[in-house]
């Protein structure tokens, strides 16, 4: 393999003794990995069912989630990675969001969380529960980011397309957790990407530095007294890792280093990342003693999205005759799907949550145009935020009648419908075609191996597939 000379030099200078060893790597495969999805399977069942294939899996020392694979396996192209039982990903970059230690019932933030690796596994810690936003500046992998969000089941989470300069003005001072995965010279996809190779150059090191410090000082800005920052890399160059830690912690003497180090490609089996947790210092805003110039932020914050949420309610009401109307009407037909094909406790907790069952009122119920989403606990408005996912997409009301989104059957499992039917030949469905039934009637959670894949609507012993056209394709078993 061809590497940048400067970079072999710097490398040469920065390992010392060890520089030949690591340059060896460079001639050898490199590893390969994937993460359990625990909102889809259990990772006892997973094992099982790849060993079938032919696919054993190794665990990795930095992540439960996390597992090697063989290089000549081919997991991408099974049913259940469409299914989201699983998440394909490099198995160093698993450290960072195993370093941030989410917990369920927390406000994250994942930075710059484009394709969505780090996002959907500190989703898969959230359990489904707190707030997961994640930002995406490039409008093209928001929508990618978007997309594995959805095929991971995750119902917790806001996708943005934004400058973290607006989120930090947006949300001051809101998140528990911010996981700041900085775009970085990316010496440590070189054996996996020739364009990374290419681009390299000495000069987009310092480039990176300075986007990278910016980033953090925005990030900065959005963390909570008490709580948790983590900055990583999956480059190895000192001004883009060390340096930049040097840098935040002279800028802001408020935050406390509490790890950092490398994974290196000749001393582990990952491609390389770099990883730095921070703690801010400060009152925990759980504390009974909080502090009154932290209340009056949250405050502020609480009462601007309060704000925009009452904006939205009278625009709607102003936006000509019946609209509240056309809105209740909308209500109306969610909760008549919800009881007609979700099962009696999941229909009772999505009514109660987006409290329409009785009194018919919005709560997180959000409109934009036909389309529902429930958003996630914790936030009352993206009114002014570029979004690109707000929340659990719950479906569209069209013609008198609801029709469920594609990212609503991939947030449920089995137990939360009335019909569900566990596909014999999964590949058939993603193709398109319709598949044989008894006796349902209605729509019907599509599965594999247990797993969410989709809807189908049954009528007369047939299915009519409604997987996505977008994601039909051949070749999945």
């Amino acid at each position: 393999m061809e590497l940048p000379q400067d970079f072999k030099e710097r490398m040469k200078s920065q390992l010392g003794d060890s520089y030949a060893e690591f340059i060896a790597v460079y001639e050898k495969e490199r590893v390969c990995g994937l993460r359990y999805n625990p909102l889809k399977i259990d990772v006892s069942k997973l094992k099982s069912l790849l060993l079938k294939q032919g696919i054993t899996l190794a665990q990795t020392s930095w992540a439960e989630e996390g597992f090697y694979y063989p290089p000549d396996a081919q997991p991408g192209k099974l049913a259940l990675h469409e299914a989201g039982a699983y998440y394909i990903q490099e198995p160093s970059a698993m450290t960072a969001a195993a370093l941030l230690d989410p917990k369920p019932g927390e406000k994250i933030l994942d930075l710059c969380a484009a394709p969505g690796g780090k996002s959907t596994q500190i989703a898969g810690r959230m359990l489904g529960r707190g707030l997961l936003v994640s930002n995406e500046t490039v409008s093209q992998r928001a929508k990618i980011l978007s997309r594995n969000i959805e095929r991971m089941g995750i119902a917790n989470a806001v996708v943005l397309n934004e400058t973290p300069e607006h989120l930090a003005e947006y949300f001051p001072h809101f998140f528990d957790r911010i996981l700041a995965d900085a775009p970085c010279s990316g010496e440590g996809m070189f054996r996996k990407d020739e364009n990374a190779r290419g681009e390299w150059s000495l000069e987009n090191t310092l480039l990176c530095a300075r986007r990278q410090r910016d980033i953090l000082a925005q990030a900065v800005r959005m963390l909570k007294p008490g709580g948790i920052l983590v900055y990583s890399t999956c480059t190895f160059a000192p001004v883009e890792n060390e340096e930049t830690v040097q840098w935040l912690l002279q800028e802001y003497p408020e935050l406390t280093l509490e790890s950092n180090g490398h994974i290196w490609p000749h001393l582990d089996r990952g491609e390389g990342h770099y990883t730095a947790r921070f703690r801010m210092e400060g009152v925990d805003l759980k504390c009974e003693n909080t502090n009154a110039e932290v209340a009056d932020i949250v405050e502020i914050l609480v009462k601007k999205q309060k704000k925009y949420s009452q904006g939205n309610k009278k625009r709607m009401q102003e936006s000509g005759p019946g609209a509240e109307a056309v809105m209740k009407m909308k209500m109306q037909m969610f909760a008549q799907f919800c009881e007609e094909t979700l099962a009696e406790k999941t229909a009772a907790w999505i009514l109660n949550e987006i409290q329409i069952h009785t009194k018919l009122r919005s709560g997180r119920l959000a409109a934009f145009g036909d389309q529902l989403y429930i958003l996630p606990e914790g936030i009352y408005s993206l009114e002014g935020l570029k979004t690109e996912r707000a929340g659990l997409q719950l479906g569209c009301c069209r013609k008198n009648r609801f029709e469920p989104s594609h990212a609503l059957a991939m947030a449920l499992r089995p137990q939360d419908v009335k019909h569900a039917v566990e596909l014999e030949d999964p590949a058939r469905y993603i193709r398109g075609e319709t598949i044989s039934c008894s006796g349902q009637k209605g729509w019907v959670l599509m599965t594999v191996e247990g797993c969410s894949i989709g809807w189908g609507k049954a009528s007369a012993g047939i299915i009519k597939n409604h997987y996505p056209k977008g994601l039909r394709r051949e070749g999945r078993k």
